[in-house]
């Protein structure tokens, strides 16, 4: 179950948009398993842990052998996936990808979500701290979120991660610092930058330069 949850945390509105019901601080949500042979409880707190109970209907017995690695046959087999089938659907329906954590990096991310609608794309499976987000209308990216080690942006001998966004500008040079805003990470340099999520540039100044971006995403053909 770990590995589906890596990295990944839970979404509210989707949990109870799937069907969980919340009950006392937790979000339950129950179903037939098997043809009806067993009903599985799945019980989600709000820290995104997940517990589950399969309960045999004939006996009303909790039955355990899909969590026993070693157990196998056909029956424990079919019953294993089809369990793994439904955590993996809730996993993906209803969890969302946790991967930045810094603090402005997270601010940045609901503001495109509340202002433009639009969610982080994971697009490289070899690249799982990475996303971009895109226009809706020509599908045109105006922003990437990063993970990136601070030597690659010119810090010497620095080999610590930084949360960074990469965006769309005018007037490249003139912008660029070398300490706060870099040439863009693996975007053409003429018309991207890439600014460092350490709190040295200003949320109110990154959100400027986000909806330039987007504009600017609007006129590429």
């Amino acid at each position: 179950m770990e590995n589906f949850l890596k990295n990944r945390k839970i979404n509210k509105e989707k949990l109870l948009k799937f069907g969980f019901k919340e009950e006392n601080k937790l979000y339950v949500y129950n179903c037939p398993v098997f043809d009806n042979q067993f009903e599985l409880s799945i019980q989600i707190d709000i820290t995104g842990k997940i517990n589950t109970k399969l309960i045999e209907s004939a006996t009303e017995e909790l039955y355990t052998l899909h969590l026993v690695e070693d157990a196998c046959g056909d029956f424990v087999g079919r019953v294993r996936k089809e369990y793994n089938d439904i955590i993996e659907k809730v996993s993906s329906e209803c969890f969302e990808p946790d991967v930045f954590k810094n603090s402005q990096t997270n601010e940045l991310i609901s503001y495109i979500r509340e202002k433009y609608n639009d969610e982080l794309e994971f697009l490289w499976e070899k690249f799982p701290d990475n996303a971009i987000v895109r226009r809706k209308d020509n599908s045109k990216w105006y922003g990437a979120f990063l993970t990136v080690q601070k030597q690659k942006l010119g810090f010497k001998g620095n080999n610590s991660t930084v949360e960074v966004l990469d965006i769309r500008a005018e007037d490249v040079d003139k912008i660029v610092d070398n300490k706060r805003i870099f040439p863009g990470y693996h975007m053409n340099k003429k018309h991207w930058i890439t600014i460092i999520l350490d709190g040295s540039v200003s949320l109110d100044v990154i959100k400027e330069k986000i909806d330039e971006s987007y504009v600017l995403a609007k006129k590429k053909k």
